[in-house]
């Protein structure tokens, strides 16, 4: 017997889904800050053995959009309830069914198959983990509670037995030597974004997109150009600081990043330029990908 099915995760921003992703699948697929937002795109992380496949999805964290990009970002979380299997909605334990009630609201109506994950529990007691549990029992009945904490790595394995036995019956999707179904080239772009979310402040790294230009790949060292486009021409001196220093900053640490993602050299060039409002440009989103022809 062969199961296989898409498990997809959702939850508010901040709640540690990009964490447990990655902590799933034993790989770093999802880029991870402190910071909301910081997952844009819905990425797929695929877990393999004789019997099963699991293909894993990150989406971004849930919010109300105050433009396209954000749209786009929310219509990824829409398509997680249309194909989904089995459903992990992540919260932790500061978060109640009340603080998402309309989201508790959906899961419970749409008849799919959920396991409510309380992540960050090393972050508690208890007692305070005892009610929480209660208040999220009440609130969705059908759905098996699992504690864990991503960041600790505590409990991932009794996650995975429980989504294991949810798993319907079936052929895998995939071939069983893939990943993810992302390429060479986005994983560029999201470690490229990151270093940006670790070393800006304020509006800079939500109004930044990362476009690969160039990627060749070689058996010694792989080249990559890629261009930051900002939203307004003030936050192109920002963005690459005084005499070029912050952009070398991030430069730097996204190519040692893509050294250790790739096992080998890599040649990274960053150029900067200013793309008006990409954000609610529907064009520009397209090219980026946000929104699906």
């Amino acid at each position: 017997m062969h199961k296989a099915g898409f498990v997809n995760l959702i939850g508010n921003p901040n709640m540690g889904k990009s964490t447990l992703m990655n902590a799933l699948v034993g790989e770093k697929l999802s880029i991870i800050t402190s910071k909301a937002q910081t997952t844009r795109h819905r990425i797929l992380g695929i877990v393999n053995g004789d019997d099963f496949q699991i293909v894993y999805s990150d989406t971004p964290g849930i919010l109300k959009p105050n433009y396209k990009l954000q749209e786009s970002m929310m219509r990824f979380v829409q398509s997680a309830f249309r194909d989904a299997d089995v459903l992990l909605y992540v919260t932790d334990i500061h978060e109640t069914p009340t603080d998402c009630a309309e989201t508790v609201t959906k899961i419970a109506q749409s008849g799919i198959k959920t396991l409510l994950v309380m992540n960050k529990i090393d972050l508690t007691t208890p007692e305070v983990l005892e009610q929480r549990v209660e208040q999220w029992h009440a609130a969705l009945p059908e759905a098996e509670i699992v504690p864990v904490s991503a960041l600790k790595k505590f409990n991932i394995q009794g996650l995975f037995d429980c989504i294991l036995k949810l798993l319907p019956e079936g052929e895998a999707f995939y071939p069983k030597d893939t990943l993810t179904d992302k390429t060479l080239r986005f994983f560029a772009s999201e470690i490229i974004r990151e270093k940006i979310l670790l070393n800006y402040q304020k509006e800079i790294p939500y109004c930044v997109e990362v476009s690969i230009d160039e990627y060749h790949e070689a058996p010694e060292i792989d080249r990559i150009s890629a261009t930051l486009y900002v939203a307004r021409e003030s936050q192109k001196g920002i963005l690459i600081g005084h005499k070029g220093s912050q952009l070398r900053k991030v430069g730097t640490q996204a190519r040692e990043d893509m050294e250790a993602f790739l096992g080998k050299k890599v040649f990274l060039k960053l150029f900067v330029k200013v793309n008006d409002n990409w954000r609610d440009d529907e064009r520009q989103l397209r090219r980026f990908g946000y929104i699906e022809e």
